[in-house]
């Protein structure tokens, strides 16, 4: 018999796993809050000039970001791609002033200078590749190569010098316009647009997923893993190489002293912040857009009230752990 004043059973409430809706959720949520932020806070922060500033310093973050996302998916990092942005940042100048060859034609050279550095940077992409698969290099390693070793390059390339120009027509992909819409913010779009559709959508994007995931399975169920890493590397390398032909063009000028300069940092806390797990398996191309955009708007908001921009190196790297300590809970859960 049941006791007269027994209660009844309570109702079985579903756990919630708040590390997991953060992990999900958290980045727009903390963009969301910044934008909030700012618009009671900074002055003209809702300005076409303050929106065109911002938009133009994340393009260059999410180019990058968009490859180290690839490249950290699949369990690897890639520590050199601010030292390739400025190596292709370095030889789109020669190439355009006919330091290298002179070229008559303005039309080629303009040609040439879009597109020798890019795949200059991919062909340093392939060797980081190479490193990693060939000689079982572990890639932070490999790529710390480059980091050191391709800013003296360039820097070799300029001989330390500060290479002014001005050519509309190279010019075009950091200061044109298309609908009122920065050239530089196209190209980030269209990037990333092709690489979530690739990651999402086409088995090279599942084998990405399955190498990080877990790379000996990936290979028993017959999934060339090591060209799937090459590959990614070199993506890894011609993005970069991109965004440094867009920092020089916004430019006008390069200095291979700075140009990529603390962009592996950005480009990692933005891969990070957004959500893709920096042991691999997985890759979120718009949770690092959302990423890299919550980064830039942190240096901004400093900035704008007054706080110095090293305090931002210090934030950056306080996401970082937030994004990993997140993570770690949400796989767990």
């Amino acid at each position: 018999m049941t006791a007269p004043h027994s209660l009844p059973p309570t109702a079985t409430r579903p756990h919630v796993n708040w590390f997991v809706w953060i992990g999900r959720y958290g980045t727009l949520a903390a963009l969301l809050v910044l934008i909030a932020f700012n618009m009671a806070v900074t002055p003209n922060f809702l300005s076409l000039q303050t929106l065109n500033v911002n938009l133009t310093q994340v393009a260059t973050i999410v180019i990058v970001a968009t490859g180290m996302t690839l490249v950290i998916a699949t369990g690897g990092i890639d520590l050199s791609v601010g030292s390739l942005m400025a190596i292709s940042g370095a030889l789109a100048p020669m190439i355009l002033l006919g330091e290298i060859v002179p070229i008559p034609n303005p039309v080629v050279a303009v040609g040439l200078a879009l597109t020798v550095p890019v795949a200059v940077a991919a062909l340093f992409g392939w060797f980081n590749g190479f490193l990693v698969t060939h000689y079982k290099i572990q890639p932070i390693i490999a790529t710390l190569v480059l980091f050191i070793a391709g800013r003296g390059i360039a820097q070799v390339l300029t001989n330390g010098n500060l290479q002014s120009f001005k050519n509309d027509a190279f010019q075009f992909i950091a200061l044109g316009r298309i609908l009122g819409i920065p050239v530089q913010v196209i190209i980030m779009a269209v990037m990333v647009a092709i690489t979530a559709f690739v990651v999402r959508r086409t088995g090279f994007g599942r084998r990405i997923i399955a190498v990080g995931g877990n790379e000996m399975a990936a290979r028993l169920a017959g999934i060339p893993a090591q060209r799937v890493k090459r590959i990614v590397y070199i993506v890894s390398g011609a993005l970069a190489g991109i965004a440094g032909l867009v920092v020089v063009a916004r430019n006008s000028a390069s200095d291979a002293n700075l140009v990529g300069l603390g962009m592996e940092l950005d480009a990692i806390a933005a891969v990070a912040v957004g959500g893709t797990l920096l042991s691999g398996g997985r890759a979120n191309i718009i949770g690092t857009l959302l990423g890299a955009c919550v980064i830039q708007l942190v240096r901004y908001t400093l900035l704008a009230n007054g706080v110095p921009d090293a305090a931002a190196l210090v934030v950056k790297a306080g996401l970082i752990i937030v994004a990993v300590f997140i993570q770690q809970h949400t796989e767990r859960g």
